[in-house]
């Protein structure tokens, strides 16, 4: 299979933390009846243990190397959907793999969006600070372009449900002419 067929049947969302990657991405995946991979997973079932506790213990730029490998692997697959994490787009090995091999969505959230969303959330080692309103800002300012150059496609999270998200994401890559054709509802 060439790059340029494999990319017709393998998705990716990118997007910022709390962005919605994980729930749009499994719901896409039955829809599309292709299988669904959250980069995030496969890379705690690598490592043994929490992002956050290996972010705690090793820093950032150890986790980026694991994150990297597993991104080209997942990136390789025949189809599929793939839920990156939020800090995917750091590496240009990743944006590379990603924007080559996929079709790539960024899910766009604003901080105060996300902030809303993440707020009681302990597990993301990036907001386990005093300002995480801040924190999604500065992320925000620093990614936004990177998920912007990575993405073949971008869909506002704002309000709309996840269903209504799966359906903005099915629209666009169909007129864009590569979703698979409809499955039979027998």
């Amino acid at each position: 299979m060439t790059a340029a067929s494999n990319k017709l049947s393998l998705i990716a969302l990118v997007g910022m933390p709390g962005g919605g990657k994980s729930t749009v991405g499994r719901q896409l995946s039955r829809r599309l009846e292709m299988p669904f991979v959250d980069s995030d997973a496969v890379i705690e079932a690598r490592i043994g243990t929490s992002i956050r506790q290996y972010f705690d213990e090793h820093g950032e730029a150890a986790f980026r190397d694991i994150e990297e490998s597993v991104i080209d692997e997942l990136t390789q697959r025949p189809s599929g959907v793939i839920a990156t994490g939020g800090g995917v787009v750091l590496r240009e090995a990743n944006r590379a793999h990603l924007k080559n091999r996929c079709s790539v969505i960024y899910l766009r959230s604003s901080p105060e969006e996300l902030y809303r969303r993440l707020r009681h959330d302990t597990q993301r080692p990036l907001l386990q600070v005093a300002d995480p309103l801040g924190r999604l800002r500065d992320l925000h300012q620093q990614r936004h372009p990177l998920y912007e150059s990575t993405a073949d496609y971008v869909i506002e999270t704002g309000r709309p449900s996840v269903p209504a998200l799966v359906n903005m994401i099915l629209m666009q890559l169909e007129l864009a002419g590569i979703s698979p054709p409809p499955q039979s509802s027998h």
